[in-house]
This record gives C-alpha cells, structure tokens and sequence, in this order.
C-alpha cells in the first residue's frame, strides 16, 4: 500500500510544481528537483522520507518495503 501511495504523492508533486513552474513562478520548479532528489537517494540507499512519515500516521508498510526502520 505504501509504494502506490509514495509513488502517487511524488507523481501528483512533479506535476503540480511543473505547472505551477510554467505558469505562476519559476521558483516552483525548485520543488521539482527536490523530489526529484528524494526518488535518487531512495534508489541509491533505500531509505525514503515518505515511508517513515507514512509508518508515523498508521499507514502498513509494504512487504519487501524497506524505506525505514522497524
């Protein structure tokens, strides 16, 4: 359940900044890099912010999902 969830939230955020980059301001681009960033550092290390925040407010983690600590 997470990964669906991890990859909805980063997909709905590149998107969302991506327009609002084109549209609003160029700043919002900066948003774009940073989960950007955020999907290198899980592929490299396999840990992910957004598994232990996920984990924080009751959401099950997936099996085989090691982004954080038991």
């Amino acid at each position: 359940m997470q990964t669906k969830i991890v990859h909805a939230i980063a997909g709905t955020l590149i998107l969302f900044s991506l327009l609002l980059g084109v549209y609003a301001n160029k700043n919002w681009l900066w948003l774009t890099g940073f989960v950007g960033i955020n999907l290198w550092v899980h592929a490299l290390t396999n840990w992910c912010l957004m598994y232990m925040i996920l984990t924080k407010i009751g959401i099950k983690q997936d099996n085989g999902a090691t982004g954080c600590p038991k």
